[in-house]
């Protein structure tokens, strides 16, 4: 039931169309220049391959049950990043004293926005942006703490619930450091409106501050929140809604921190948090249901961000990270709190102006990455597979001489970096261009959300020419879990524990995992640490079903996926319990293995495998690519819009013709291949509702969206 499994150079080698004997000539040469090359770097340097092969994590004793621990934490898991720093106030404290004049937080002028007629008709919004500006440690704090006094002002508590609607952003940062600051514990972060008026509408006693963005609908949240009185606008200046009742007054941002900067804080001392009361209350993404709020610590985000800066080698002053996943997910939150305390400078960026080619940049213009030029970015596998899908439809689309030129240097530099070694010519002539589509300086791509394929790491890995340090954890873990080390380019692992906390696997009858299996110990994975939070908000059965503590006090999460160890420590991620279905035969599938196998086909811009215990077989809904899917229908002799093409039935068939295909090459079981198809016009997008911001799937929203087509799916035979 491996659907991660370490994938060899081989099986991952594009295909070229080179004459034999010019071939053999070219091997020649690239032989000789390996040769050249290695008698240095062998005495020189050790090994990526010497430490890959190191062992990484160890169990604590020899029983089956053991938890396994890093090779660094055997004696003790880290739990904090600097002494006495021990809430994150005085992490950000300890930061601004070090750092105080140097950049932390940049943010791109906007010079014109301009709407883009498409040849469809549609009207896309482009952007023209200039350099980023910059506000320094001193800058960012002194804001922070007049906003946090300001908010104080209007009458805010200690441990009451501020909630921020907001994009990803130095506003962002900086409300939550006023928060932190100011012991505002409960601060509610919402990635959408949706999800947040679902969550405030249904339980949520008090919203007491507003941190939103202005083109909200505010109307409704009034509505649903009848206790909300203040409303924080992050742009211009505060609109006028009349419909607003008696009571409810809108600030501007700046506002606020004027209000705090004039106060005394002698007036109203400040209340300082301590490192059990609650930092951030952050709602999980509801990919396997409604979201749930989890109750994170001071101590638990802390712990979280110390195992992960200890994973970033050389982390420093001279990092630039790039932000633009959602900050109200624990992922990028993390990642920024990380770079923070270590004096990194952190530019914001998002989806639609992250590239050159991004929808939102104007032909012509550059991109985030290019102008900021990060050494360090975090990405979902979605944002990876789109990478991997253009670049390669970019090389397909080349001349034969730039297509086989770059395919012999992609699987030359494959075989290098299974051996260990660099590849510094390929490096600088080939892959120079593909690197530039994230700046050209990027030193560490961390991957998190969800398992990434094998080959979309492979690609990472050869054409942006740095590791991808893939990572596992939880929003009820504090996002920390384990990371690859950056010079293990196995492919399928997540990495060996982090130094602050330890793994073990349990038990799992039902699905045939145990920890005494051979050659390897699975089971489902359970994370112990100070990382591990509090709970669920208001949900105590849930809490006490995912989390307990053991007879030494430590706090442990049931995670729900299955794992395996393999013999130096590292984990690999081989299933889930939520994704795994038995067939009416009594197979079990792993959905998320179905999906794993199929979803990079140039073909496939996303896929769902569904499958239910009163069938024999897999049906799956699939977005289809549609250059790649109208030029398959050209072929076949098909025609009609793009509506008229993904309601065919032939194209249907066509395309499962692929995907049997493919399904074949990548080892599925015959009962693990999608039996019938719904091919979507429609992408899946966070705004549909059908996957989360990190764009997982949400299976129960799927399922509700295509139920018609479900039952024609199981009902045809």
């Amino acid at each position: 039931m491996n659907n991660h499994v370490s994938s060899k150079p081989s099986t991952m080698k594009l295909k070229h169309t080179i004459n034999p004997i010019l071939l053999y000539f070219i091997h020649f040469i690239i032989s000789l220049y390996t040769i050249l090359t290695y008698i240095p770097y062998y005495f020189l340097s050790e090994s990526r391959q010497e430490k890959s092969n190191r062992i990484k994590a160890k169990p604590v004793n020899s029983k089956p049950e053991s938890a396994y621990r890093s090779v660094n934490s055997l004696d003790g898991l880290a739990s904090v990043l600097y002494p006495g720093c021990d809430t994150l106030d005085k992490v950000f404290m300890h930061a601004k004293n070090k750092f105080k004049d140097k950049s932390l937080l940049g943010t791109r002028e906007v010079l014109n926005e301009e709407d883009e007629v498409q040849p469809n008709g549609k009207i896309f919004k482009k952007v023209i942006l200039g350099n980023y500006n910059w506000l320094s440690y001193e800058e960012v704090f002194v804001r922070a703490s007049n906003f946090g006094n300001g908010l104080q002002m209007l009458g805010q508590k200690p441990k009451t619930n501020i909630a921020i609607f907001c994009e990803t952003r130095a506003e962002w940062m900086i409300a939550a450091q006023a928060c932190f600051m100011y012991n505002f514990q409960r601060m509610w972060a919402f990635s959408s409106l949706k999800c947040g008026l679902k969550c405030c509408g249904k339980g949520v006693p008090v919203v007491a501050q507003w941190l939103t963005n202005p083109t909200r609908n505010h109307e409704d949240i009034v509505s649903l929140v009848p206790r909300l009185r203040h409303i924080i606008t992050v742009d211009g200046k505060p609109p006028a809604w009349s419909e607003f009742p008696k009571g409810v007054i809108v600030h501007t941002m700046a506002a606020v921190q004027a209000l705090g900067a004039k106060a005394s804080v002698e007036n109203k001392p400040q209340s300082k948090p301590m490192p059990l009361d609650i930092a951030v209350i952050m709602y999980t993404s509801g990919s396997t249901g409604l979201p749930k709020g989890v109750m994170i610590s001071h101590s638990n985000i802390i712990a979280g961000i110390t195992g992960m800066a200890e994973r970033i080698p050389e982390l420093g002053e001279k990092d630039v990270y790039i932000g633009y996943l959602p900050l109200a997910h624990v992922l990028e939150l993390s990642a920024e709190l990380v770079c923070l305390s270590h004096g990194c400078r952190i530019g914001y960026s998002s989806p639609q102006t992250l590239a050159d080619q991004s929808s939102k940049i104007k032909k012509g213009s550059k991109g985030d990455a290019s102008m900021l030029k990060p050494t360090l970015m975090a990405a979902v596998p979605e944002i990876m597979d789109r990478i991997y899908k253009n670049v390669m439809n970019k090389v397909n689309e080349m001349s034969s001489f730039q297509r086989n030129l770059f395919i012999l240097a992609y699987n030359y530099k494959m075989e290098q970096i299974s051996k260990g070694c660099s590849t510094p010519l390929c490096d600088r002539f080939i892959f120079r261009k593909v690197r530039s589509l994230l700046g050209g300086n990027t030193r560490l791509l961390l991957c998190g959300g969800a398992p990434l394929s094998a080959a979309t790491q492979r690609f990472m890995n050869i054409c942006f020419c740095c590791p991808v340090g893939q990572g596992y954890g939880l929003t009820e873990s504090s996002g920390a879990g384990t990371i690859t080390e950056v010079w293990d380019y196995n492919t399928g692992r997540v990495g060996a524990p982090l130094v602050c906390c330890e793994i073990k696997l349990k038990n799992w009858e039902e699905g045939g995992y145990f920890n005494t299996d051979k050659p390897h110990p699975r089971g489902e994975i359970l994370i112990g640490g100070q990382n591990v939070t509090m709970g669920y908000y208001k949900n105590e059965a849930k809490t006490k079903a995912d989390f307990f503590e053991d007879e030494n006090g430590q706090r442990w999460l049931c995670t729900g996926d299955i794992g395996e160890f393999d013999p130096d420590g590292c984990l690999k991620i081989i299933d889930r319990k939520k994704d795994l279905v038995k067939l009416q035969a009594g197979e079990y599938v792993s959905l998320g293995k179905v999906e794993a196998a199929l979803k990079n086909l140039p073909l496939i811009d996303n896929i769902c495998a569904y499958a239910n215990s009163y069938h024999s077989y897999v049906i799956g809904f699939v977005v289809p690519n549609q250059k790649e899917l109208t030029e398959l229908a050209r072929k076949k002799g098909l025609t009609g819009t793009w509506e008229e093409l993904c309601n065919s039935r032939e194209m249907e068939n066509e395309v499962l013709k692929v995907l049997s295909e493919a399904a074949i090459s990548a080892s599925l079981e015959k009962f693990e291949i999608p039996v019938k198809i719904r091919l979507s016009p429609e992408p899946w997008t966070p705004e549909t509702g059908l996957v989360t911001d990190a764009f997982k799937l949400k299976r129960k929203e799927l399922k509700t969206h295509y139920q018609a087509d479900i039952e024609r799916m199981y009902g045809r035979k």
